[in-house]
Formats: C-alpha cells, structure tokens, sequence
C-alpha cells in the first residue's frame, strides 16, 4: 500500500514536468540506484577485508602504514559515493535543477584527501605532491567563496 502511495505522489509530481525534466528525474534515480549497488558492494569488501585481515588471518595489522592506507582509502572511496548519491538525491527531490557547486566541491575535496592518505611518499615526486597541495588550496578557496556567498544575506532590492 505504501509503495503503492508513493508511486502515486511521484507521478503527480512529475506530470507538471516536461520531458527532459523526466527523463534527467529518471537517470538520476538510475545512477542513484547504482551508486548504491556500489557502496553496499564497497561496504562488503572493505568488511571482509578487515574482518579475513584482522581475524582469520592476523595479516592485517593496524599499526602498518600501508595497511592503514589501504583501509582508509576504501574507507574514503565509500564516504566519495555516499557524498555522490546525496547530490543526486537532492536533484531527485527537486529541490535544486542542477547539483549544486558546493556538492562539487566537496567530492573533489574528499576524493585528493583520499589520494593524499594513500599516496607513498617514497615513490612520489615533490611536483606531484605540490600539484596536490595546490588542487586542495585552489578548492578549499572555492568551497569558501561558495559558502561564503550562500551566508551572505539578500539586499533588498528597494534598500
């Protein structure tokens, strides 16, 4: 009965909008359902990993730096898709035409921490390593403009 509702509700709310605007509802709900196969997917390697590493096999020790790189990279590619389904579930409700910059922003950021925390320092030039630091200066300051923006409040128009 329930699905049957919100079935229901959905087509109401999509009967007002044009073709396009039902066909990017469509392909958001599509991508929204497969980044979710890839997170619980995710979810279940990364659990299996940690659990055959630490438990069975006593292989996985915490305190090895790259066996920490390794988990909190798949921990970090997980947070990257939660953060990317929540965008596009934003989207889906309709309460924003496109997926907003800051949403952007914050996939980026997380996915060069990402790369920092599993990055070998041994193997990786000082260019590289400065290419980063300034990736992650660049939008730390974008994420602040945009946030900074969104604070500010709206002058009157009469005022």
């Amino acid at each position: 009965m329930l699905i049957r509702n919100g079935l229901r509700t959905t087509r109401a709310e999509l009967l007002p909008l044009s073709f396009y605007e039902r066909f990017e509802y469509v392909v958001v709900v599509i991508l929204t359902a497969l980044i979710a196969v890839v997170v619980v997917a995710a979810v279940w390697n990364l659990t299996l990993k940690i659990l055959v590493g630490l438990v069975l096999s006593g292989s996985l020790d915490p305190s090895d730096y790259t066996a920490f790189q390794d988990v909190f990279g798949m921990i970090f590619t997980v947070i990257i898709a939660l953060e990317f389904k929540k965008s596009l579930l934003v989207v889906a409700a309709r309460r924003d035409t496109v997926v907003a910059i800051r949403s952007v922003v914050v996939i980026a950021l997380l996915a060069i921490c990402r790369k920092v925390i599993i990055l070998d320092l041994t193997e990786t030039d000082a260019l590289h390593i400065l290419a980063l630091a300034a990736a992650i200066l660049a939008l730390g300051i974008v994420y602040w403009l945009v946030s900074d923006r969104d604070r500010r409040p709206v002058k009157d128009s009469q005022g």
